[in-house]
């Protein structure tokens, strides 16, 4: 009897051996599966500075910010020379980056104000509501600037989570020219829908933005997510933690800069802590070119010609550093033209993510990223700023601009201590033509010599004005989308 209890035990133990066996399988299979998922949609973060210049980091030639963190992920990563915006001020330039799309087409031109009646239209897909479809968590903390009424604010353009503001910072009473600020009222924090202060100082703004984007990615480490960290400095008025102030050999300006590289670190430093480093890809750029009436609380576009708010190489052209260990090679410096508009479709192709619908600009440049390829998905890119004017085009290794009106200091010196000069304003009155690879300053106008690369260009523009249009011309595009209006 002992015998046969025994036996019963025994196959009770082999088959429960079994079963666990199985579970066991089928559980290492599940968590593979999971881990497969997961590696096939890496996180993504952009970090977003605001009126930073080309030349404010030290792996960009600056001869007096330290910048340890941006210079140690271009070096574990991609540093991009010829990454443009699309426009040289602060909501196109966003639009662009969050659409894909040309800013004129989607509607969005210049920067716009408190209490404004349009924002970026709601039937527009951002980058953060294709990658809710594929199953992302979506956080967004600095400065939207995409209209600041509750219908068009981030809540409702796919983030999840938003802490910030919701314009420029100097939109408010406290400006140092008391007549740029005197129409402004109170500068409103956010978290989600709801105004949590109004600010009058801003000094711990970096470091609180640095500290809710910590806290997004603890919380959704276990899940893919999107992190869009919008910088509002350095755009005036500048401000600084004191853990940075009086930090640089560049003033003020310069220790805005070292804040921002220690929340970069800080970022890089919780991704590593939390084994989210290898399955990250973290971009750092900024909006525009420097604002260079603000003298010594302004960035620097060197070698470039002028600066924000101007088609010309100095406006457009921004400091850009991809890095995504897991995928991209360390290391390499890539000078093939990028724009901001094919961030959304690299991105998508990376996540395996559906693209919008409607039509979009960008073209994916992950094969450049990874160096599969060196020839860039466009043909040209479209410098429209202002209504609709058609300014530019960078074709290869040329630009070439149509006639237009533009500010300059005119090789004047800007302001000092926050308070700007004023502008004066040229013609450009002839097609200009410069040779990019020989003359990034743009120095020597070559139009005369090279008569048919100006026709390929005028060409080139002519197609692109049938579809977006050009105020100069007075041609109205077939492929403009309308702006979201209250």
């Amino acid at each position: 009897m002992n015998l046969i209890l025994v036996g019963r035990k025994k196959r009770v133990l082999c088959i429960f051996s079994f079963l666990l066996s199985i579970i066991s399988c089928k559980h290492h299979q599940f968590l593979e599966r999971e881990k497969k998922i997961k590696d096939d949609k890496p996180n993504v973060i952009i970090i977003l500075t605001d009126d930073q210049g080309y030349e404010d980091l030290g792996c960009y030639g600056s001869p007096n910010i330290e910048t340890p963190h941006l210079d140690k992920m271009a070096k574990n990563g991609i540093r991009l020379t010829d990454y443009y915006t699309a426009q040289p001020i602060c909501s196109a330039s966003r639009a662009a980056l969050l659409t894909g799309c040309y800013p004129n087409r989607v509607g969005v031109h210049g920067a716009y104000p408190p209490n404004s009646k349009i924002g970026l239209s709601l039937s527009e897909i951002t980058i953060a509501e294709m990658l809710k479809a594929a199953g992302y968590h979506t956080g967004i903390f600095g400065k939207w600037h995409l209209g600041d009424h509750s219908m068009f604010m981030p809540n409702n353009q796919g983030f999840d989570e938003y802490f910030g503001i919701p314009y420029s910072n100097d939109m408010w009473p406290f400006h140092p020219d008391q007549g740029a600020g005197s129409n402004y009222g109170p500068l409103p924090l956010y978290d989600n829908n709801t105004i949590i202060d109004t600010l009058t100082n801003q000094s711990l703004l970096t470091t609180q933005i640095t500290e809710r984007s910590i806290d997004f990615i603890k919380k959704n480490k276990k899940d893919p997510f999107f992190l869009y960290i919008a910088h509002p400095q350095p755009h005036v008025p500048l401000y600084v933690s004191d853990k940075f102030k009086g930090k640089s050999k560049r003033g003020l300006y310069g220790d805005v800069i070292m804040e921002i590289d220690w929340s970069v670190g800080q970022i890089l430093k919780t991704l590593k802590e939390n084994n989210l480093e290898e399955n990250t890809i973290v971009i750092f750029t900024s909006d525009n070119g420097p604002w260079l009436s603000y003298g010594d609380h302004a960035g620097s576009a060197y070698p470039f010609r002028e600066g924000k708010g101007t088609s010309l190489e100095g406006g457009h052209r921004e400091p850009c550093i991809i890095y995504y260990p897991k995928k991209i090679k360390l290391g390499r410096t890539i000078n093939i033209p990028i724009m901001n508009i094919d961030i959304l479709p690299t991105i998508a192709e990376i996540t395996k993510s559906s693209l919008p619908k409607s039509i979009i600009d960008g073209k994916s440049v992950w094969n450049i990223w990874t160096g599969e390829s060196t020839v860039s998905p466009q043909e040209a890119y479209y410098f429209y700023y202002h209504t609709n004017e058609l300014h530019g085009v960078r074709y290869k290794n040329w630009k070439m601009y149509f006639p237009h009106r533009y500010r300059t200091l005119n090789s004047r010196l800007g302001g000092e201590n926050g308070y700007p000069v004023n502008y004066e304003y040229k013609i450009m009155d002839d097609i200009e033509l410069y040779n990019l690879s020989i003359d990034i300053s743009e120095t020597t106008n070559v139009a005369v010599e090279n008569p048919e690369v100006v026709e390929v260009i005028k060409s080139l523009a002519d197609d692109m004005r049938i579809k977006l249009g050009d105020a100069l011309t007075n041609v109205k595009g077939k492929e403009n989308r309308p702006i979201g209006k209250i």
